[in-house]
């Protein structure tokens, strides 16, 4: 039987790889392949690639394992488990050179829907800044080897958040009116674009909590999963995983009072 371990070190060595191939190609010049939900959701000629070298790579390493990645679809698993792949979140970041984008991959036990599957392994990989993002179910999460751990702010006012926002534009004037009460009850908000990032983040105490709606799968599995092995609450108000309707990952200290003001804002 496959170890959790074994599976984390199958995830870091495709996540370096794809990691390294996404950096070379933005160094190379990037091109804009298609957009897909909105003219502002757009997928380049890289993250088709890169998808592509996850996925051989896997079906090479895992025969009969499931896919679920976001550029080429799903894969259904014949072992009971399932990778969950983002190949560049962070992409419009990509486009424009901000160094922050990054390889997610996650192993889940069961069907590719957040709200059943049992995470087991998980990196999440920036080749920009060398930073690499692991955790196992109980064995913890890291970065570059340094054991994680959230931070414990005393109060929701002393708190970092992040989130992000819709690529439809009618959707995000929505979300920018709700988050914006929200900015005089905490220190102050980041919008970073790329999920996977801010979810690893909370999980180094860069950020207090993040949350956000309308996630798909791919953006939160991996991260999700090491901010839970570094200490923070995961579920959301309402006890349920994170999944497109609420992803919800905060400091323990401050989880309460958070989920207070995200009602109160209609969140």
């Amino acid at each position: 039987m496959t170890t959790n371990a074994e599976l984390l070190e199958t995830a870091r060595s495709i996540a370096r790889e794809a990691g390294e191939l996404a950096a070379r190609r933005r160094a190379q010049g990037v091109e804009v392949a298609a957009s897909k939900s909105s003219s502002v959701d757009i997928v380049t000629h890289a993250d088709r690639e890169v998808e592509a070298l996850i996925r051989a790579r896997l079906a090479a390493e895992r025969p009969g394992d499931g896919f679920y990645g976001e550029e080429s679809g799903a894969e259904p698993t014949q072992t009971g488990l399932t990778w969950i792949v983002d190949p560049i979140d962070g992409t419009v970041n990509f486009l424009y050179g901000i160094p922050a984008y990054a390889v997610s991959i996650a192993v889940v036990e069961g069907e590719p829907d957040p709200l059943t599957w049992r995470a087991l392994a998980a990196c999440v990989f920036n080749p920009v800044a060398g930073e690499e993002y692991v955790a196992t179910r109980g064995g913890g999460a890291f970065l570059n080897s340094e054991r994680l751990a959230v931070s414990r702010p005393a109060d929701l006012s002393q708190s970092l958040l992040a989130t992000g926002f819709s690529y439809d534009p009618v959707r995000r004037i929505e979300q920018g009116a709700v988050v914006a009460p929200l900015l005089g009850r905490v220190r102050d908000i980041r919008r970073i674009g790329a999920a996977s990032l801010d979810l690893c983040s909370v999980a180094a105490g860069r950020l207090d909590a993040y949350v956000e709606r309308g996630l798909q799968p791919w953006d939160h599995a991996a991260g999700v999963l090491v901010a839970g092995e570094a200490g923070a609450t995961v579920l959301t108000p309402a006890g349920a995983q994170a999944s497109r309707d609420l992803t919800f990952v905060c400091a323990p200290t401050v989880a309460a009072e958070l989920a207070e003001a995200l009602a109160d804002v209609g969140f």
